[in-house]
């Protein structure tokens, strides 16, 4: 989920947490658990950090370790002692439960979007992405808003409107699953042009009637469409060459390597320039407007020996920007 949408969560907990006596009745104690509800539903994003050790960096780590299973209680028990630090004697064993529950919320969450976590390490390092629910989901942004501002105003009592919210937000969840999982096993029957070893992938967009379809084919050629309505369109191609040399040699370099192995959906170019060549990786999941704005490039001479490379989320012209001047 988006930094916003984690916001209003936490604050959303901090509601829930009402249903707690303790929480309830004292004024201390309440605000303690909004510290730590606020702070516990970003604290798996700190990661984010690592963008001041460049791209390669952050691409390879976030959402990896600091959204594990250690993480999770690492997170807890550093922000329930620093709330003890500033607030002093208070009943820490129900801050700490949902500072937890909070912490445990964010990651739960973050699997079912495209991106995904590595929650379920150190046991595996695999990806865990369930396509279901888009990174910012307005249904789930704009009740909470409207819950956090009954409470705010005094419309109704926290107890009473949190646990609704959080049973609707439940519900809503369980949808999604449903209809996701109805969707992709139709998208075979849908193609007109389908072909044996061809597999589907759903991935939601903001719309909750529209969604991103990416055929990947046995040749390792994607086709991209969009499923509105129900309806199938296929609306662009990508031709990988990731047979080429350069494209091959490309691999090595760390920044392509973290790309590949954190895109699952990953599709190379190469371009041949009098300076030698110019690979660009692409995640075809991730497509605006006919372009495909996260990618990881590196330029080469002659000798597949890189010049210049570049990772991370960028308009097209800016690339060509910044590629052509690293290029003379």
């Amino acid at each position: 989920m988006d930094t916003g949408t984690h916001l209003v969560v936490g604050l959303g907990l901090a509601g829930l947490a009402h249903i707690d006596p303790v929480v309830s009745a004292d004024p201390a104690v309440s605000m303690a658990v909004l510290a730590g509800t606020v702070i516990g539903s970003q604290a798996p994003d700190f990661d984010g950090l690592l963008r001041l050790k460049g791209g390669a960096a952050y691409i390879r780590n976030h959402r990896g370790a600091s959204h594990s299973l250690p993480a999770i209680v690492i997170w807890t028990l550093l922000i329930t002692a620093g709330i003890a630090l500033i607030f002093g004697s208070l009943p820490f064993w129900h801050i700490g439960m949902w500072v937890l529950i909070a912490v445990s919320l964010h990651v739960f969450s973050d699997m079912f979007n495209s991106y995904g976590t590595q929650a379920l390490r150190p046991f595996t390092k695999k990806w865990i992405r369930w396509n279901i629910i888009h990174i910012f989901d307005p249904f789930i942004f704009t009740t909470h808003i409207l819950a956090i501002f009954c409470w705010a105003f005094r419309l109704a009592e926290p107890a009473a409107i949190f646990p609704a919210l959080y049973v609707l937000t439940a519900l809503y969840y369980v949808i999604r699953t449903i209809q996701h999982t109805v969707l992709q096993k139709r998208l075979a029957k849908q193609d007109p042009f389908h072909e044996p070893g061809d597999s589907y992938h759903l991935i939601p967009t903001i719309y909750l009637n529209q969604w991103n379809v990416i055929k990947k084919k046995p040749c390792g050629n994607y086709a991209m469409g969009d499923l509105k309505s129900g309806k199938l369109l296929w609306v662009d191609e990508a031709n990988c060459q990731q047979q080429h040399p350069a494209s091959e040699a490309s691999k090595q370099h760390p920044i392509i390597a973290s790309f590949i192995r954190f895109s699952p959906f990953s599709c190379s170019e190469v371009r041949t320039h009098h300076f030698g060549y110019e690979v660009r990786w692409a995640d075809v999941r991730y497509r605006n407007r006919k372009q495909y704005p996260f990618v990881a490039v590196v330029m080469m001479d002659r000798d597949y020996h890189p010049i210049d490379s570049y990772i991370g989320w960028i308009s097209e012209s800016k690339l060509e920007k910044k590629l052509r001047a690293s290029a003379y």
